[in-house]
């Protein structure tokens, strides 16, 4: 880190494991059905991918959770699956049934049908400027994550044609056909890097890399499948912003909090947890080399509220008054929550950090 300009925004110093005045905080899937004023803008949209490839409500809806309880980062509004939409294949989203590709990727002829290359800015224009949108919003008061699928999560979608119970097709292929799979996790390599360093280019001031599914790889195989392709994309960036400022690379990989030593090698500044992990216990063992962003379990904002301070007051005391920590919870926020749980949630955080 030396030589390295950083932001004063409170999130980005955290990152960066500098100490900062009291614990960051932001969820993943902030911006979502759980808030009415995001359903009013869903509804104008029509559905969800066209409120995605709008930009002028992607930006609306990523600043409504930050006007509402003043998050300390705003995430661009958008969906990791818009990626594999740009190489080629059709997306679309059903209610009740989530998200589905058509044609799925079954064999190299498929794969050869892709776009090796994908030009964000023509490509995936709408998302440029969606963050070019928020940026001028934002007036630089928080700074503004982007974000990608990992290489290894996007072609689970894209070879099981959608979600799966059991990722039995992938599974098929990466024993059966390992050097077609090794081929698609190269080309989705090659497009987010790109995609990645486009979102750098028009304004975005940390990036996370989303590895959704990789807990479904059996340990000696998810360096080969999933971190090696990871680590490949993070050499890739262009860890500066527009500025010169230095950008952080978050990491979070469900269900993968017993591989924090290979995790961090990756190269990220920032591992994200879910809630089957102590964090007292990980930031023991990454020794100040990453900072830990979570955990909390999404489901503890169903709770009473004295419940929800409980739980928030034990995992800021696990991690302890050290740097290096951003609060989220262990995976997105679900839709059924009450907006009062989530400022409730964040008045704690607030509260407790910075009496530590």
């Amino acid at each position: 880190m030396k030589n390295r300009l950083f932001p004063q925004h409170r999130f980005v110093q955290a990152c960066f494991s500098r100490p900062v005045d009291q614990t960051p905080i932001w969820i993943m899937r902030q911006a979502g059905r759980y808030l009415p004023e995001y359903r009013q803008v869903r509804s104008q949209a029509g559905n969800f991918l066209t409120l995605c490839k709008t930009p002028s409500l992607a930006a609306e809806v990523t600043l409504q959770p930050i006007r509402r309880f003043g998050f300390d980062a705003a995430i661009l509004f958008s969906d990791i699956l818009v990626v594999p939409e740009a190489m080629g294949i059709k997306l679309s989203f059903s209610d009740g049934e989530g998200p589905m590709l058509d044609p799925p990727i079954r064999c190299r002829k498929d794969i050869e049908h892709l776009k090796a290359t994908v030009n964000p800015d023509n490509d995936l224009d709408y998302v440029m400027e969606a963050i070019e949108r928020i940026r001028s919003l934002l007036q630089d008061q928080i700074p503004l994550i982007g974000f990608s699928g990992s290489p290894w999560t996007l072609a689970t979608y894209m070879v099981e044609g959608g979600s799966s119970k059991d990722f039995g097709t992938i599974r098929k292929m990466m024993y059966n056909n390992p050097s077609d799979l090794l081929l698609l996790l190269e080309q989705l390599t090659t497009v987010v890097t790109d995609y990645l360093n486009a979102q750098i280019r028009h304004g975005v001031q940390a990036i996370q890399i989303f590895d959704t599914w990789g807990s479904v790889l059996p340990f000696e195989l998810f360096q080969t499948y999933s971190l090696n392709f990871i680590s490949t994309i993070i050499a890739g960036l262009h860890r500066v912003d527009r500025n010169g400022l230095a950008i952080p690379v978050i990491v979070f990989s469900k269900g993968c909090g017993h591989r924090l030593k290979p995790l961090m090698e990756s190269d990220c500044d920032v591992i994200g947890l879910d809630w089957g992990v102590d964090l007292g216990k990980a930031r023991r063992q990454v020794k100040g080399r990453v900072a830990l962003q979570g955990n909390m379990d999404p489901a503890v904002l169903y709770a009473p509220q004295a419940v929800i301070r409980a739980e928030t007051k034990k995992i800021l005391h696990r991690f302890g008054p050290h740097p290096g920590h951003i609060f989220n919870l262990g995976h997105g926020i679900t839709p059924d929550v009450e907006p009062e749980q989530v400022a409730t949630l964040v008045k704690v955080v607030r509260e407790e950090s910075r009496a530590s």
